[in-house]
């Protein structure tokens, strides 16, 4: 029996950055798993959309189907927008959302991988503060799972971490720059917990102005890759409660 069909999801963006990095994202995900079919779908503004690549899908035969949405928290979009575009598919697909991305320690690896791609060492760590900084939400849930990374992220080595949003969440990353060096940190590194370039992680890189560090989006790295195929096989083959004797 032929594997589910990879189809990431990702959000779109009229910034051709952004569908750029989430097609060589994809690239480095067959270039792991080299016998599997993996698609691209956005949301909104590029194509092929999610409904017309579910179609295609089905119009080649395909028969099984594990979406994986490309984002970092269960916000709106993973909540809502996702599952009711999902639950209009052709009839004859078996389509099952993976979860999100975040949190997970394999983005904390590559958080870090891009912070030392653009300057730091792993010796600089106790004396770096570190501005964690998201799109934002409105969703409380996705404000609590930022901050939660935040403080675990402190826990191995920096001199601190801050969380700040781009937008509909306070503190703006200028405002945890200015914490961090108030607090005394010699370093202040601006860490996007953004996966594609475009207009917030813009606004991210405006506000990073005063700090010494600004790393890249977390984009292809190859820790992000290996997440969407931990992402995929725990979709594709759910784990079965174990019934006790």
């Amino acid at each position: 029996m032929a594997a589910p069909v990879l189809l990431v999801i990702a959000h779109g963006s009229r910034d051709p950055r952004h569908a750029a990095t989430v097609h060589a994202l994809v690239r480095r995900v067959r270039s792991l798993r080299p016998g599997l079919r993996v698609e691209t779908a956005f949301l909104d503004f590029n194509v092929p959309s999610v409904p017309g690549a579910l179609e295609s899908l089905a119009a080649q035969g395909v028969r099984d189907v594990v979406a994986l949405p490309l984002l970092l928290t269960r916000a709106f979009h993973a909540k809502a927008d996702i599952p009711a575009v999902l639950a209009q598919a052709p009839p004859r697909l078996r389509v099952r959302q993976a979860e999100v991305l975040g949190p997970s320690p394999l983005l904390t690896a590559a958080l870090e991988r891009r912070l030392y791609e653009a300057g730091l060492t792993p010796a600089d760590k106790s004396s770096t503060g570190v501005v964690l900084a998201s799109a934002g939400s409105t969703d409380p849930e996705a404000i609590a799972v930022i901050a939660a990374i935040a403080r675990e992220w402190r826990h191995t080595g920096w001199c601190a971490v801050r969380p700040a949003f781009a937008s509909a969440s306070l503190p703006r990353t200028e405002d945890a720059v200015r914490e961090l060096r108030a607090l005394g940190c010699p370093r202040v590194a601006v860490a996007p917990y953004v996966l594609a370039p475009g207009f917030l992680p813009d606004r991210i890189a405006r506000g990073a102005a005063g700090a010494d560090v600004l790393a890249d989006v977390l984009g292809p790295a190859p820790e992000v890759a290996r997440l969407l195929l931990e992402r995929y096989e725990a979709a594709r083959v759910p784990v079965r409660a174990v019934v006790g004797v």
